[in-house]
């Protein structure tokens, strides 16, 4: 925390000293934090600090935590590798990361982003609270309105809400992230002619929902996105074999590892990741 700080206060003052000599704004939020400091009802510096300890924590442990329980459950199913692989080499080829561009290459990956919705559809980070404010609410549930008194904080059921059979089929339960792509059935084989599906309003709510949802979501999308195209383009993950245990034996015991290890400390995460080692390989094309 002292460092963050200290690395805050460097930023903070080059940004001052950049303003001082009307140097055109740079692209990042620290920039725009300090330009909207000025003025009477601007933020104050420990406001600065505060928002971005806020972002910078809200946004890398959420996201990190993620990619954490997404490595387990792909290397429980080399399946699921093979396919998001195919998009990558069908949308990337063989560029280089340094040459990847948002405009052009994420709006593609769209089974990449499956991975990401489907592991937070079964693991949400950190449940969302909301309020009611000063007033009361009401909301209609099965066709029977339910009046919610004001200044009354409310923690949706995540797990229900992500897993209702009603929405997400008999398997709603499975990590499937195929789920989230339709096949067109006049191009089936056709990577390009696939449509990301979006969920049904209040069935999908890990960063929230509404005008006030998660100002980060864009950004774990797109960080997220990044790092598995980054890693899987070239290289697939397996989990360590103990003993004499096949390697189907040990995707399953992983499998149980995620469902039984996975829990809350303040957000949640795998408890003991350094038990259940995994061994990542070179992809061979």
């Amino acid at each position: 925390m002292i460092n963050f700080k200290a690395y805050m206060t460097s930023i903070y003052e080059t940004e001052k000293q950049a303003m001082a000599l009307h140097q055109p704004a740079s692209p990042n939020l620290m920039t725009q934090l300090v330009r909207a400091s000025l003025g009477s009802d601007g933020l104050s510096e420990s406001e600065i600090y505060g928002n971005l300890f806020v972002f910078s924590f809200a946004g890398h442990d959420t996201t990190a935590n993620t990619l954490t329980i997404s490595f387990f459950l792909l290397a429980s199913s080399p399946q699921i590798q093979t396919w998001i692989a195919e998009e990558l080499n069908a949308v990337l080829g063989d560029n280089p990361p340094s040459s990847w561009n948002y405009t052009t290459s994420f709006p593609h990956l769209k089974r990449t982003l499956a991975l990401l919705y489907e592991t937070i559809r079964l693991y949400t980070p950190v449940p969302i609270a909301k309020s009611t404010g000063n007033g009361a609410q009401s909301v209609t549930v099965e066709g029977k309105e339910i009046l919610i008194p004001g200044d009354v904080l409310i923690i949706p059921h995540y797990t229900a809400v992500h897993t209702q059979p009603k929405v997400w089929g008999p398997d709603s339960l499975s990590w499937k992230p195929s789920r989230w792509i339709k096949t067109d059935s006049k191009y089936p084989d056709n990577i390009e002619h696939e449509q990301f599906l979006t969920a049904q309003k209040g069935t999908f709510i890990p960063w929230s929902e509404g005008v006030r949802n998660c100002p980060g979501k864009k950004f774990s999308q797109v960080e997220f996105v990044a790092v598995i195209a980054t890693i899987l383009k070239d290289w697939y993950v397996e989990p360590k074999c103990f003993g004499n245990e096949s390697l189907e034996e040990a995707r399953r015991r992983v499998v149980r590892f995620v469902e039984e290890d996975t829990g809350l400390v303040l957000l949640l995460q795998i408890l003991h990741p350094e038990s259940t080692p995994l061994v990542w390989k070179r992809r061979h094309t």
